[in-house]
């Protein structure tokens, strides 16, 4: 059956009509956590956000204008450097940071929460959090990232290592301002709560489980896991050592989040079957990772 040329396109829409809303959510959540938890702490993170709210407390300059100019500038070398190919997804998502920025701290002017060890671990949570959200859809908030990228064109530096550096020097910059090793040591904090969310958020999108179920309703177990789920199951032949006798073993790989889906199906078809569920490092193929 052929699928109409404005069917396709309709669909295409939609996918990105899903992602752009997704990354602003994503967006959404990391203003947040700086508007109201960071920012009127007087707590720095690293990043453009980390410059920006140094600003903000030296000048008075919105962190919302600091974030758009600073950003512009990045993006305009990058554009030189890296070429026209750079992501219109870091475009939308640095237009859409500042607006929100500026939106939230305009109508934002008490913190949140005034334990400044509590706003640290939350607004890093939420930061992190945005950020990873972000990145799940293919998308950057710009900043470090970009200068990450033009210096790992020139040198052999990972990139990793040069966010790591920047936001370090970022942070440390604050005790001038602030003349305080405490305040130092929160925006730490923040740096090391938003790279573990960042981290968990993409590793528990794409980390997978490998099932093996034993069960004498093995066929029709497979059937609803083929209908229900969409995932493929492969039978293997084994054979019991205590019975002497062959039953067929299923072996199944989902992402973890659709393991209980699997549960509950065995559950309703054989109640007594067993299972043996193990984590796997990675997965790809069709409906997994791309082999890279």
């Amino acid at each position: 059956m052929l699928i109409p040329l404005n069917m396709k396109k309709g669909k295409t829409a939609f996918d990105a009509i899903k992602t752009y809303t997704v990354i602003s959510i994503g967006l959404a959540i990391m203003a947040l956590g700086w508007t109201a938890f960071l920012i009127p702490n007087e707590i720095v993170g690293g990043g453009v956000t980390g410059i920006a709210t140094l600003l903000y407390w030296s000048t008075g300059i919105p962190v919302g204008v600091s974030v758009f100019a600073i950003n512009a500038v990045l993006l305009v070398i990058a554009l030189r450097i890296l070429g026209a190919g750079f992501s219109v997804k870091t475009i939308f998502s640095v237009a859409a940071l500042s607006g929100l920025f500026s939106v939230l701290q305009y109508y934002i002017r008490e913190p949140f929460v005034t334990d400044r060890f509590m706003a640290a671990i939350i607004g890093g949570a939420m930061s992190g959090g945005g950020v990873g959200i972000v990145f799940t859809q293919g998308g950057s908030t710009g900043g470090t990232d970009i200068v990450a990228m033009v210096i790992n064109k020139y040198r052999n530096i990972s990139p990793g290592k040069i966010i790591l550096i920047l936001d370090v020097f970022i942070i440390s910059s604050s005790f001038i301002l602030f003349r305080s090793i405490e305040t130092l040591v929160y925006g730490f904090v923040v740096m090391s709560v938003a790279s573990y969310t960042i981290d968990l958020i993409l590793t528990g999108n794409k980390q997978s489980v490998q099932l093996f179920i034993f069960s004498k309703k093995a066929h029709e177990i497979a059937d609803r896991i083929g209908n229900e789920t969409g995932r493929g199951v492969t039978f293997i032949k084994g054979t019991g050592w205590y019975t002497k006798s062959e039953s067929d073993i299923l072996l199944i790989i989902v992402r973890r989040m659709e393991s209980p889906q699997l549960f509950r199906i065995v559950k309703e078809v054989d109640p007594d079957a067993f299972l043996s569920l193990n984590n796997v490092m990675g997965v790809y193929g069709k409906g997994f990772d791309s082999i890279r």
